[in-house]
């Protein structure tokens, strides 16, 4: 049992869970095969959480991760947001830290 925190971004309006729901369903691949998902793999979505259960030893959890930044970078806000472990079993959305050009604020 796999999870995606996705409240951070979804709560500012620029990630939207059930695209991203969408896009895991129809990407994941079960013995090679795209739509293969039977009763091996269930996909749900709690609010702004993505969960990914799985039978032992048929989705890694990198494959998950994986999953969440070809979505990220399909989206074109993988310059925004990155995918950060934060337990044995869960991912989490976060922003990435912005750079702030000192020569840039000094002209403005």
């Amino acid at each position: 049992k796999y999870t995606i925190d996705c409240t951070k971004p979804a709560g500012d309006n620029i990630f939207d869970t059930a695209a991203f729901e969408k896009y895991v369903h129809d990407r994941i691949k079960v013995d090679g095969r795209t739509n293969n998902l039977g009763s091996v793999v269930a996909i749900t979505r709690n609010g702004a959480t993505i969960t990914v259960t799985a039978a032992n030893g048929t989705i890694a959890k990198r494959y998950v991760k994986y999953l969440a930044k070809k979505y990220l970078k399909k989206t074109i806000v993988s310059e925004w947001l990155r995918v950060v472990a934060v337990s044995k079993t869960g991912y989490e959305l976060r922003y990435r830290p912005m750079a702030i050009d000192d020569a840039a604020a000094e002209d403005e």
